[in-house]
C-alpha cells in the first residue's frame, strides 16, 4: 500500500467519534423523542433509518449517543462515527469510514484471506478513487451481515458528502435483518434550504432508502428547563431563574447548559433551603469563543459577522435595522442582505414574519443569549455609534421628522420599555445629551420602585455621566443613591452617599440631605458594620458634615434606633424639636423613629396617632412610598394584619409594591406560606434580608416558624444559626423564639427554656418591651408542659401586663391561650378565655393563627369539631406537622378525618421530608408523637409504595422537586 493510500485507510478509521462516554446521562426534554426510538427497534417491521433532526445545540449528538445506549442493551454493536465541515468536499469519505468501522468490529470468523486474493481495505479504496458507489455499497453490505446485529450511527450528517450519502440510502433501502442506521443532521427551520443543500440533502437519499423514521428534536419547555436546573444543583429551582434561563435561550438546550455554565463560574447560582436562586446582581455572561455558537458565527466569516455586530443593537427596529446596519457599518444594502441571508441559514438569526407578502417585519436572534455574546465583543466606539444611530432614528420618528416609510417602529418581540433608554445610556455623547439625560431619568423614575432591577439604577448613572452643571449633577446623584437603596445595591447607594454628604451642594435642601444621611445609616446597618453604626451614634461624628441641623439630627436619631439606643432616641428627639419639625418632609422620619422608640418601650399611642394622620401634600412620591412603607413595617411586626391592609388602602398602595422583607411579612401572616417561603429564600439566596430594628431578625424567625410546621426543623435550625450574630448587633429575641419552637418541635423542652430565658434577660437589658410578648408566651407553655405550672404563672403575670399597657391584639391572644394552658380546661373561667380566644383570632383573619386557637380551644375546654375548622386552616398554609398532630387529636376525639387517601398522601410527604432532613427513626418519631416501630412500618410502605429503594433516593426525589413515585 502506497503512503497515500496510508493516509486513507488512517483517515477511514480516525474518525472514529469517541464520544459514547456518556453512558446513562438524563437527556432533559427528549424523553418522548427517546421512546418513541426504542418502540421503533421493537417493530420487527419498521425502518432500520432514522434521521434524527433539530436546530444547533438541540442536542442531537446527546441523543445520538442515548440511542446508541438504547441499541447496546439490545446487544447491538454500536459504530458512532462524526462528520466535520469539510467532509463534503471528499467523496465517498463517509462511505469509507462506515465500511472501514463495519470490518474493523465485525465478529472473528477464523477464516484467513486466501493467498494472492487482494487485499479488502485496498479494494474498497480503490473503488473510492473511482467513484465506484455500487462497488462500496456490495461491500458495506456484506460487512454489515457478517457484522450483525450493528448499528452505525453517524452524527452531523450535514457536513458528508453526497456521494456517501447515496451509498447509505442504497444499504438503507436493502433492510438487512439486525442492522441500523442512526443520523442526525442540522435543521433550523423553514426558510434555510435553499441556502444550505446539505441541511435537505437528506430528503433525497431518504427517499431512495425507502421507509424512515424522522425525529424532529423541539425546544425545551419551562418544565425542561426546570428539570435541568434542578439535576445541575440537586435542588428546586426558582420559578424566576427558570423563566430567565428560558428568556436568554429561547430554550435551546445547548444555550441552556452554557448559560448555566457561565453562572455557576461567577459564583452566581445560589442556593437556599434546597432551592437554587439567580443572584440579585448577576449579569447576563458572555458566551466565550470556543462556544459552538460563536464559533458558528466566527466560521461565516464577513460580512456576517460585521452584520451580525450591527444587528445585536440593531435588531428591535424592524426592517429600519438592515438600512442602519448599512450606513453604521459602511457596507451595502447588497451586503447586508447577503449576511442577514447567511446567518439565517447558518441558525443565527430568524425571520420576523409579516403580513401576507409584505416580506418579513424584520430579524431576530434565535438565542438572545447569542446576540448579547455579539453586542457585547463590540468596542465602546462601535457599539457607541451604532446605538446612537437607533436613537437618531427613533428620535427621529417621535418627531415627525423621518418620511412616513422610513419611520423606525420597535418591533413586538423587543422590551419596547427598556430598549431607547438602553441604547441612550450606550450612545453616551453621541447623542444630545440634555435630551438624553432628561429621557433617562424619566424613563428610571418609571420604573421605581424597579423591584426586578431592569433598569432604573442603570440609566440614572448613564444620565449622571451626560449632566453637566453642578446642580444638576447633585440631583443625578441624589436619585443614585436612593435608587441603589431600593434596588439592593447597598455597597453603590452607601459611597454615592458618602461623597454627597462629604461636600454637599447648595443646590441640596434640607429635606434631601436629610434622606441622604439617613440612607448611609441605613447602608452601614445593611452591611453590618456595627463599629462604624457605633460611631455614628455621636453627635461628634455627625459634627464633622458640613450638614444643616434638620439633615443632622434625624440623622443621629435613626443611628440611635437602629443601634437599640431607644432611651436616647427618645431623648435627643425631645430635645432637638425645633429643628426636625420644620416642615412635612423633615419631620417624616423623625416622627416615624419617635412611635417606633415608644412603641418598643410599650407606648403605642404616638404610633397610632401619627398613623390616623395623612401624608401631607406635596411630598414626592419616593418620600410618600418610603414612610408608607416604614409604617406598614411596624404594623407587620405587631402581627395587625388588619392595620396594614387599611393603611395601604389609605395611601392607595398596592401590597406587591411593598419591598420585600415587607411583603414577605404580609404573606406569613395571610397564610399564603408557600408564597412567602419562596420570596425568603430568594432574599436569603439574594442576602436581602435586612430590616432595621426592632423587626431585624423577624424575616428569619417567621421563616423558621413555616418551617418548624411543616417538619422542616433541621433547615430551620441552620437558618436560625446563620441569623446571629456576634453579640454587638441588634437584639436577637425573634431567634429566640423561633429557635425555641424548634427546640419544642424536636422534644428539647430544656433547652428551649434555656433559649427563653436568655431572650427575656436581653431585653429586659436594653429596656424592651416589643416582642417580649411571644417570649413570656412560650416560656408558660414550656413550663407546663414540664409540669411546672407554678413558674409559668410568673409568664401569665407579664402577659396580662403587656397586653394591658399596649392594647396589642396579638399579645391579649397569647396571654388568653397561656392562660388557658396554664390553669387547666378544669379551671373556673377558662371556658369564657377560649370563647375570647377564638373570636379575636378570627377578628385577625390570620389563618395559622386561628388554626392555633382552635386546636388550643378544642383540646382543653372548647367543642371538639373545632378541630375540623383548625385542620383546614393548617392545610391552607401547608403546615404538614401540625396537620399531622390534628389528625391524630381528631381521632383521638372520636372524629372522622376527611380525605384518607390525600391524609396518606401527606403522611408519607411529611414521613419524606423529614427522611430529607436527616433524622433518624428515633428523632422522626419524637417528632410524630409515635413509636419507632410505628416510623419503621411507615417507612417500609412508603418505599414499597413508591418504588424508592433506599433514604437516598428520597432525599434525591425532594431535592429535585419530584413528587414521590413519579
Amino acid at each position: 500500500m502506497d503512503s497515500a493510500r496510508s493516509a486513507d485507510a488512517e483517515t477511514m478509521r480516525g474518525a472514529m467519534a469517541a464520544r459514547d462516554g456518556h453512558a446513562g446521562v438524563h437527556l432533559v426534554g427528549r424523553e418522548r423523542e427517546l421512546s418513541e426510538f426504542e418502540r421503533g427497534l421493537d417493530d420487527a417491521d419498521g425502518p432500520n433509518l432514522v434521521l434524527v433532526r433539530g436546530e444547533r445545540g438541540a442536542g442531537r449528538s446527546a441523543f445520538a449517543r442515548a440511542a446508541g445506549e438504547a441499541l447496546r442493551a439490545r446487544d447491538h454493536t454500536v459504530l458512532p462515527l462524526a462528520c466535520v465541515r469539510g467532509d463534503q468536499d471528499r467523496p465517498l469519505l463517509l462511505a469509507l469510514r462506515v465500511v472501514a468501522a463495519v470490518r474493523e468490529h465485525r465478529p472473528v470468523t477464523g477464516k484467513q484471506r486466501a493467498v494472492g486474493t487482494a487485499d479488502p481495505d485496498t479494494e474498497v479504496l480503490s473503488a473510492a478513487q473511482r467513484g465506484a458507489r455500487a462497488a462500496l455499497t456490495d461491500a458495506l453490505l456484506s460487512a454489515l451481515a457478517h457484522a450483525a446485529p450493528v448499528a452505525v450511527v453517524v452524527d452531523d450528517a450535514q457536513y458528508a458528502d453526497a456521494a456517501s450519502l447515496d451509498v447509505l440510502g442504497a444499504v438503507a433501502a436493502r433492510r438487512l435483518p439486525d442492522v441500523r442506521l442512526v443520523v442526525t443532521s442540522v435543521r433550523h427551520g423553514a426558510g434555510d434550504a435553499a441556502s444550505c443543500r446539505h441541511q435537505e440533502g437528506a430528503a433525497g437519499w431518504c427517499a431512495q432508502a425507502g421507509t424512515v423514521r424522522t425525529l424532529t428534536l423541539p425546544r425545551l419547555s419551562s418544565r425542561h428547563i426546570a428539570d435541568m436546573v434542578a439535576r445541575r444543583s440537586q435542588a428546586v429551582p426558582d420559578p424566576a431563574l427558570v423563566a430567565r434561563v428560558l428568556g436568554l435561550t429561547r430554550g435551546i438546550p445547548a444555550a441552556a447548559d452554557a448559560l448555566l455554565t457561565e453562572w455557576s463560574r461567577q459564583d452566581a447560582v445560589r442556593i437556599a433551603d434546597g432551592h437554587v436562586f439567580l443572584a440579585a446582581d448577576a449579569p447576563v455572561p458572555v458566551l466565550p469563543d470556543d462556544d459552538r455558537f460563536v464559533r458558528a458565527l466566527h466560521a461565516l466569516g464577513e460580512p456576517c459577522r460585521t452584520v451580525a455586530a450591527a444587528l445585536s443593537v440593531l435588531w428591535p427596529l424592524g426592517r429600519t435595522a438592515a438600512t442602519l446596519a448599512a450606513e453604521c457599518t459602511g457596507l451595502s444594502d447588497r451586503e447586508v442582505g447577503d449576511g442577514v441571508r447567511r446567518l439565517i441559514a447558518a441558525g443565527l438569526l430568524d425571520e420576523l414574519p409579516g403580513e401576507d407578502g409584505d416580506g418579513p417585519r424584520g430579524w431576530a436572534f434565535r438565542s438572545p443569549l447569542v446576540e448579547h455574546a455579539v453586542r457585547e465583543r463590540l468596542g465602546p466606539l462601535e457599539r457607541g455609534r451604532t446605538s446612537a444611530a437607533a436613537v437618531e432614528a427613533l428620535w427621529a420618528a417621535r418627531d415627525g421628522v423621518a418620511a412616513p416609510e422610513q419611520r423606525a417602529v420597535i418591533v413586538d418581540e423587543a422590551d419596547a420599555e427598556t430598549y431607547l433608554p438602553d441604547r441612550i445610556a450606550d450612545a453616551g455623547l453621541l447623542v444630545d445629551r440634555d435630551r438624553a439625560a432628561a429621557e433617562l431619568t424619566a424613563a428610571a423614575e418609571a420604573l421605581h420602585p424597579d423591584l426586578g432591577n431592569r433598569g432604573m439604577l442603570r440609566w440614572f448613572r448613564a444620565a449622571l455621566r451626560l449632566v453637566e452643571d453642578p446642580a444638576a449633577r447633585e440631583q443625578a446623584l441624589l436619585r443614585c443613591v436612593k435608587a441603589a437603596w431600593v434596588v439592593g445595591d447597598h455597597l453603590v447607594a452607601g459611597r454615592a452617599a458618602e461623597t454627597i454628604l462629604r461636600d454637599p451642594s447648595d443646590v441640596l435642601t434640607g429635606p434631601e440631605l436629610q434622606e441622604v444621611a439617613s440612607l448611609l445609616v441605613l447602608t452601614v446597618a445593611a452591611g453590618k458594620d456595627w463599629p462604624r453604626l457605633s460611631q455614628m451614634c455621636s453627635a461628634r461624628w455627625w459634627h464633622q458634615l458640613p450638614l444643616p441641623p434638620e439633615a443632622a439630627v434625624p440623622a443621629l436619631g435613626l443611628a440611635l434606633c437602629v443601634a437599640e439606643r431607644w432611651q436616647e432616641l427618645l431623648d435627643l428627639l425631645a430635645r432637638t424639636k425645633t429643628a426636625w419639625r420644620t416642615d412635612p418632609h423633615t419631620r417624616l422620619i423623625p416622627e416615624l423613629a419617635l412611635a417606633v422608640g415608644n412603641m418598643v418601650q410599650g407606648r403605642p399611642g404616638p404610633l397610632a396617632r401619627v398613623l390616623h394622620v395623612p401624608p401631607a401634600p406635596g411630598l414626592p412620591p419616593e418620600a410618600r412610598y418610603s414612610i408608607t412603607a416604614g409604617y406598614c413595617l411596624q404594623l407587620l411586626g405587631a402581627a395587625d394584619l388588619c392595620g396594614v391592609m387599611d393603611l395601604l388602602k389609605a395611601r392607595t398602595m398596592a401590597p406587591e409594591e411593598l419591598p420585600p422583607s415587607h411583603l414577605f411579612l404580609l404573606l406569613h401572616l395571610q397564610g399564603r406560606w408557600d408564597e412567602a417561603l419562596a420570596l425568603a429564600r430568594c432574599m436569603v439566596a439574594r442576602d436581602q434580608v435586612f430590616t432595621a430594628p426592632p423587626q431585624h431578625h423577624l424575616v428569619a424567625a417567621r421563616t423558621v416558624a413555616i418551617l418548624a410546621a411543616r417538619g422542616r426543623t433541621v433547615g430551620a435550625a441552620r437558618l436560625i444559626a446563620g441569623a446571629r450574630g456576634t453579640g454587638n448587633g441588634p437584639l436577637e429575641i425573634f431567634l429566640d423564639v423561633a429557635e425555641a419552637t424548634v427546640l419544642r418541635t424536636m422534644g428539647r423542652p430544656a433547652a428551649a427554656e434555656q433559649s427563653l430565658r436568655q431572650g427575656l434577660r436581653a431585653a429586659d437589658a436594653r429596656g424592651y418591651v416589643y416582642g417580649t410578648d411571644e417570649l413570656a408566651a412560650v416560656l408558660a407553655m414550656v413550663r407546663v408542659e414540664t409540669g411546672r405550672a407554678d413558674a409559668a404563672a410568673d409568664c401569665l403575670r407579664r402577659l396580662k401586663d403587656l397586653a394591658g399597657r399596649t392594647g396589642n391584639g396579638r399579645t391579649r391572644l397569647l396571654y388568653l391561650l397561656a392562660s388557658a394552658r396554664v390553669l387547666g380546661r378544669d379551671s373556673v373561667g377558662v371556658r369564657e378565655m377560649l370563647h375570647e380566644a377564638v373570636d379575636l383570632a378570627r377578628s385577625r383573619c390570620q389563618p395559622f393563627e386561628t388554626a392555633v386557637t382552635l386546636a388550643a380551644a378544642a383540646g382543653s375546654a372548647g367543642p371538639p369539631e373545632l378541630l375540623h375548622e383548625a385542620y383546614e386552616l393548617f392545610g391552607e398554609t401547608g403546615s404538614m406537622l401540625r396537620r399531622f398532630h390534628t389528625r391524630a387529636a381528631m381521632r383521638e376525639a372520636g372524629l372522622t378525618v376527611p380525605g384518607r387517601r390525600q391524609a396518606t398522601a401527606e403522611n408519607e410527604q411529611l414521613l419524606a421530608t423529614l427522611i430529607t432532613e436527616g433524622l433518624t427513626n428515633r428523632q422522626i418519631a419524637t417528632m410524630l408523637r409515635l413509636s419507632e416501630d410505628a416510623v419503621a412500618n411507615r417507612l417500609s410502605r412508603l418505599f414499597a409504595r413508591t418504588g424508592l429503594r433506599s433514604r437516598t433516593e428520597v432525599v434525591s426525589a425532594m431535592l429535585t422537586g419530584n413528587p414521590l413515585g413519579r
